[in-house]
């Protein structure tokens, strides 16, 4: 654990009691819990009824499954968060009222009580106190004193207060607990405040003394055993030993080895306790699968879990492809690198959903398309996959998302082997997309001719990019590799299109997408769909899929490419200059296309300042069919050359480049983060059973509390 300074200690309690801004590295303004943090709602009530009392029930132990596997990503983030985790259910199952009479005899005043409910909420929704989209760290509003006396009042009204002690106050169990990780919820120290390594962050998917150096050693080890990284973490033992920690809910004997004159030891029955709840959920949803293909599925997921092979969770999602078109879309398991400082561990994530006909059918003529529209993109046949293996598209309306945010839109799996050989999966959220609702609101950085333009289109031109983005972005291109025996999958004598010569270089048995572009890698591949749907996006054959022709077409590619030049800039909020680093991999490639737009030249983006002070982006509708679209090419072809090919190096080189702010960017940094708004937390519903065996759907406000209710009915029996 982390210690400050006592003077810096003392200084930032004082700001924080008094919420008098300050200014530097730990300004509590940055990070303190804002009072109008939004709430979304989760509707998934229409879709839900449809389904057979069967599906129900698949649905219902699906979703067991997946909120018990989201205890992992609490475990994932950092010391605190499973401690957070059950402390606000501690608390937050006393009933409300009962809390607010007790804690107000202790001395605390409602809007502390309010500021306490926000934090839960934004905890809850980010599965701890970092944010899953930014990577920064948030502390309360409230005092942790007064902190202290919520949970003192919440053990006054419990059952939990061991025999032979007094009820509550400091002898309570959730006030042990809260002082037991009181330093860390409330810590600014510099060394805490973003996820990272050492004393530039913090990540609990390695220990505190473990080194870059150190990772790479363990990445080298296992790639000389054939293992992959997404469902293990790090840590080191006081002798040097490093330890690599598999996930499985069945321990067994741990495996020594040596390797470079290191002691490395493989440790099984990381997680062990979620995991064995979620194996015993598995084998309750196998009693309602659909077919055999869903059944053999779950019992790939069963051996994983059990045994933590990924070759295994690879299996479930083969048969997960074969799939098509269930009643209730599902997938679970480590999927995404994106809060791994490194890039190769993957956070637990699991979702369950019932699908959207009408709009899948929209989603389905794209994919009938595809093969015409790949074509098109700039990097030539010989790097694109040798067939396309026509995907699932479905719009889905979420029952459950658990892991740390909800995206709007889902390609996986992604394992690259899979993906390349044997095919993918492509979703859109439905009911995501539409949560936003109308909003009045003057948006930021658009010209007054622009605000209303893009009130109107902004659903409809994100609904095209998400289609276009997790499709023929994620779904398109061809990686370059050798097999262990030596063959090729592409041609030797290949032109590579950025040199005008011979393909140099390829992946070696062993090597992957993520092994070789590590920390870049989330951002980079995410930057190349983005960069798919803006090229794609103005293309009159594509837009009529969705529905648009003529002038709507039009003021449709528009707005996606002035939403896209505004999300660049947005973007900003998410980099740090102290350490030069971003925290959030969607918006540093949005920064990087904005970068290749203002590259392109003023008569096609310009970015400037009025009188007032104010920043404006400004998009020529006339230049993005010709100079918008010949930048996006040409930046689009290196980064997937580069990426095909393995060049690491180059790749690197190049996404620097259009991802390093200038003094220019620095200074509208400063205005984006006086103007900023904080990011909505999600209440989403949760199935339980009846007496009799039937499932219900229970659903809850929009509101920090119901929030917090929605987690107590999910895990309160969890931490008795």
């Amino acid at each position: 654990m982390r210690t400050m300074l006592s003077a810096f200690l003392c200084l930032a309690t004082a700001l924080i009691s008094n919420l008098q801004p300050a200014v530097g590295q730990g300004d509590p303004s940055l990070y303190i819990t804002p009072e109008d943090l939004p709430v979304r709602a989760l509707d998934a009530r229409e879709a839900f009824e449809a389904l057979t009392p069967r599906e129900k029930l698949y649905a219902h132990w699906m979703s067991e499954a997946s909120w018990l596997g989201n205890l992992i990503t609490f475990e994932q983030l950092s010391a605190e968060s499973p401690g957070l985790l059950e402390l606000i259910v501690g608390i937050g199952k006393q009933h409300p009222v009962a809390l607010r009479k007790t804690a107000t005899r202790l001395g605390v005043t409602d809007q502390e009580l309010t500021w306490f409910e926000q934090y839960a909420a934004r905890v809850l929704s980010n599965c701890g106190n970092y944010l899953s989209f930014g990577d920064t760290k948030f502390i309360p509003r409230l005092s942790a004193d007064k902190f202290a006396l919520i949970a003192a009042a919440a053990d006054l009204l419990s059952d939990d207060v061991a025999d032979g002690e007094d009820r509550g106050g400091e002898h309570g169990r959730l006030s042990r607990l809260f002082e037991s990780i009181r330093e860390p919820i409330y810590s600014l120290d510099p060394s805490v405040l973003s996820l990272g390594l050492g004393d530039s962050g913090v990540s609990a998917y390695y220990g505190d003394d473990v080194t870059a150096d150190e990772i790479q050693l363990v990445a080298e080890f296992m790639k000389s055993r054939g293992m992959e990284a997404w469902n293990t973490r790090v840590f080191k033992e006081p002798d040097g030993t490093l330890v690599l920690a598999v996930a499985s809910a069945l321990e067994r004997p741990p495996v020594p080895a040596t390797f470079r004159n290191r002691s490395i030891r493989i440790q099984y029955g990381d997680h062990a306790r979620a995991l064995r709840m979620v194996v015993e959920a598995l084998q309750e949803a196998l009693c309602y699968t659909a077919n055999d293909t869903e059944s053999k599925m779950i019992l790939s997921y069963i051996a994983h879990f059990n045994g933590g092979d990924i070759e295994d969770h690879k299996a479930s999602q083969r048969y997960w492809v074969l799939d098509k078109g269930p009643a209730v879309e599902t997938d679970l398991g480590f999927i995404e690198t994106y809060r791994d400082p490194m890039g190769q561990r993957a956070e637990w994530e699991g979702f369950v959903a019932m699908v959207n006909k009408e709009q899948t059918r929209k989603f389905g003529k794209l994919v009938a398309k595809a093969p015409e529209l790949i074509p098109l993109l700039p990097w030539g046949k010989a790097f694109e996959k040798d067939a396309f293996r026509k995907p699932d598209f479905t719009s889905l309306e979420v029952l459950t998302f658990a892991s740390s945010g909800i995206p709007a839109g889902i390609n996986i799996p992604n394992y690259d082997d899979i993906r390349q050989n044997f095919g993918f999966k492509n979703v859109s959220l439905g009911n995501v997309l539409r949560s936003r609702g109308p909003s009045k609101e003057r948006i930021s950085f658009l010209e007054e001719k622009d605000q209303e333009l893009y009130r109107d289109l902004v659903g409809k031109s994100f609904e095209v990019q998400v289609g276009l983005h997790e499709l023929l972005g994620h779904g398109s291109g061809k990686l370059f590799v050798e097999a262990d025996d030596g063959t090729l999958n592409f041609d030797p004598t290949t032109v590579d299109p950025t040199t005008g010569k011979r393909v140099a270089s390829w992946y070696k048995p062993g090597e992957t997408w993520g092994s070789k572009f590590t920390t870049i890698s989330s951002s980079y591949e995410e930057c190349r769909a983005e960069a798919v749907g803006l090229y794609l996006g103005t293309d009159a054959r594509v837009l009529a899929i969705f529905g648009h022709t003529g002038k709507d077409a039009k003021n449709v590619a528009y707005v996606n490419w002035l939403s896209m030049a505004r999300a660049g800039l947005q973007a900003l909020t998410f980099y740090d200059p102290s350490k030069n680093r971003w925290g959030q991999a969607h918006m540093m490639a949005r920064f990087a296309l904005l970068q290749v737009m203002l590259e392109a030249g003023s008569d096609l983006l310009r970015v400037y300042k009025d009188e007032k002070g104010d920043w404006f982006c400004a998009l020529n509708a006339d230049a993005i069919e010709t100079k918008g679209r010949a930048a996006i090419g040409d930046f689009l072809t290196h980064l997937n050359v580069y990426k095909a090919t393995a060049n690491a190096t180059a790749g690197r080189a190049l996404y620097e480049k259009y991802t390093h702010p200038d003094a220019r960017f620095l200074e509208i940094r400063d205005y984006v983060l006086a103007h900023r708004k904080p990011r909505h937390v999600w209440v989403q519903p949760v199935t339980d059973l009846t007496a009799d065996g039937q499932v219900i759907l229970r659903e809850y406000p929009a509101t920090w509390r119901g929030v917090i209710d929605s987690f107590v009915d999910r895990y309160e029996g969890l931490f008795d």
